[in-house]
């Protein structure tokens, strides 16, 4: 089973970066390999938590793939879960936590796990998910500069936790 962990010190307050991340319509314009999201129905379970189903199509070169979710988004303790429903894997199961660490600066935590189903779509595709997931981090922190612009020296400022 392939796994993977980001952790990162981004300029933006954490509640931004939740907001970035369960917003999962914009995922096709910067998420590497998706090429398509479609969110089917968001239930409200609780005050500021929610859950959602997702079906993604992750497509690179001649390989299309649609992948199917469980998200729950839980915005007072700031972290949001993916579990997987359906697709070409056998397991699939993500976190995204997120951390104050003052006004303008917080830590963005990413864990991910995968198994393909198969192992000739594990050796065909392996590879390209995990440089795929590698660059998660890195495309939400970019993301984020271009949403809400980014003031460096304000996060400089702020003590770390």
């Amino acid at each position: 089973m392939q796994q993977f962990k980001a952790k990162r010190r981004v300029a933006h307050p954490a509640e931004d970066m939740f907001d970035l991340v369960a917003d999962m319509e914009s995922y096709p314009e910067f998420v590497p390999l998706c090429k398509a999201m479609r969110v089917r129905g968001q239930n409200i379970i609780g005050d500021g938590v929610s859950i959602a189903t997702a079906r993604m199509t992750v497509a690179y070169k001649m390989f299309h793939e649609d992948f199917t979710t469980k998200v729950t988004m839980n915005r007072p303790g700031l972290w949001i879960t993916v579990e997987y429903l359906d697709g070409p894997l056998h397991v699939l199961a993500n976190r995204w936590s997120f951390r104050p660490l003052g006004e303008v600066s917080s830590e963005v935590e990413f864990f991910i796990k995968y198994e393909f189903r198969s192992r000739i779509l594990s050796t065909l595709m392996g590879a390209v998910f995990d440089a795929a997931f590698r660059r998660f981090a890195h495309a939400f922190e970019q993301r984020a500069n271009q949403v809400y612009g980014v003031d460096r020296s304000a996060v400089a400022a702020e003590p770390s936790s």
